[in-house]
Parts: structure tokens; sequence; C-alpha cells
């Protein structure tokens, strides 16, 4: 089933060279996050994974420094993006790129983990983020694990979260950005709640996730690919 390319956000242009940028100035703890993701895959045995909105590669570079037997599948559909995640990759071997959608890969072969950084809340509509958790499914082998990370809540919590988001942003970001952002943040994305991400992953043929991580409106989830 394929997602709509008109209902997910294509980072272009200045949105994909700042991307960096931005998610360093608007995510608490970002950093701390990537740091712990090797940890959360440590077990796995076979080390391939496929990397949904691979971005400029940030994930994977901390993985394959983590231990650099890992190999990736690193999908996006942003063509500048995938040339960022190449240039910063550049110096590791065993990662490939696919410049499109999960649905693009073959079946074959299966991947023992996955990661889905900061895309769903860029995806409209429920059925289409169950067509894109299920397609992930399908590439996963048996009790393989899945990393989550994103925007998650109810349009209440989201924006009591937003009011603690501005006390921790860096003391340089401008007011009048400050004021954009928060709005377009309010007014586009498409927000999932903790229920509705349950029960997604389970449709999707997932287990129920465990959330592990938040900072102010940013949340993680682990869950797996059931063996059976």
């Amino acid at each position: 089933m394929e997602v709509p390319t008109k209902n997910l956000g294509i980072f272009e242009g200045k949105r994909a060279y700042n991307y960096d940028n931005f998610v360093a100035q608007w995510i608490p703890n970002y950093q701390y996050f990537m740091s712990m993701l090797p940890r959360l895959f440590e077990s796995t045995k076979d080390k391939n994974m496929l990397s949904v909105g691979c971005g400029t590669g940030t994930e994977i570079r901390h993985l394959k420094d983590a231990d650099d037997t890992w190999s990736f599948m690193a999908v996006d559909p942003s063509p500048e993006m995938i040339q960022l995640a190449q240039k910063k990759l550049e110096k590791y071997g065993d990662i490939q790129f696919l410049e499109g959608y999960v649905e693009g890969l073959p079946l074959q072969p299966l991947y023992s983990a996955a990661t889905l950084v900061l895309v769903l809340h860029f995806i409209k509509y429920p059925n289409e983020r169950l067509a894109l958790l299920t397609e992930i499914q399908k590439r996963l082998k048996p009790g393989a694990t899945l990393v989550l990370m994103g925007i998650f809540g109810s349009r209440q919590d989201i924006r009591n979260n937003l009011e603690i988001l501005r006390l921790l942003l860096p003391t340089d970001v401008p007011e009048t950005e400050i004021e954009e952002r928060m709005e377009r943040i309010k007014r586009d994305l498409h927000l999932t709640t903790e229920e509705e991400l349950n029960k997604l992953l389970v449709r999707a043929g997932f287990e129920p996730p465990t959330r592990f991580f938040q900072t102010s409106i940013y949340s993680a989830w682990i869950t797996k690919k059931p063996t059976t």
C-alpha cells in the first residue's frame, strides 16, 4: 500500500540543509537520545537495519560508531537529505540508500531492526500511518526491534508541552522564529495519541510499544515484531 507523497513532509532546499541545526535547537536531549540508540539494539544478532526517513544520517552514524559491523538500508524521499546523509556517512561501509519510500524496497532481504525517527507526525491520515508501519513490518524478521521517535499526544498535550519547550530552547533562538515554528507545529503537524499509536502498531503486526523517552513534545517508543 503506497503512502501518498502529498501528505508526507519532504525536506527540501533550505529545510534540508538546516535540518541538523534545527533538531539540535528544538529537541532537548536529542544528542542523548541518539547516544542511547546503540544500546537499544545491542542484543540484535544480525546487524542489518532499515532506517526509514533516514534524514541526514545521524542515527546511522551513531550506530556505526558504536559497532561498525552494522549494515543499513537508508530510505528517504528527499534527494537533498539523501545527499547530506551520503556525505556525512562517506567514511563508513555497508550502507545502501534509496531515494523514495519503503514500499519501493523488495520484500527480501528481511531486516533485524528498524528506526522511524521524526517521520510519523508528517503523515496526515491514520490509514497512511498504518500503511507505512505495515510496509516496515513486512520487511522485518520475526523478533526484530523497531524504535520510533516523534511528536505524539493530543492537541492539548502538545499545547501544554510547547510552553515547557519554550523554556528549554537555546537563548539565542530569535523570538520571531520561536513563534513561527510553534504555530507551525500546532497548525501543520498530524498528531497521534499514545492510544492511537498502540493500536496502529498492533494492527500493523507489532507488539504493543513501550515509551522509554520523552523530552517536551517529543517521545520515543520501542516495539518488536512477534516471533510467531
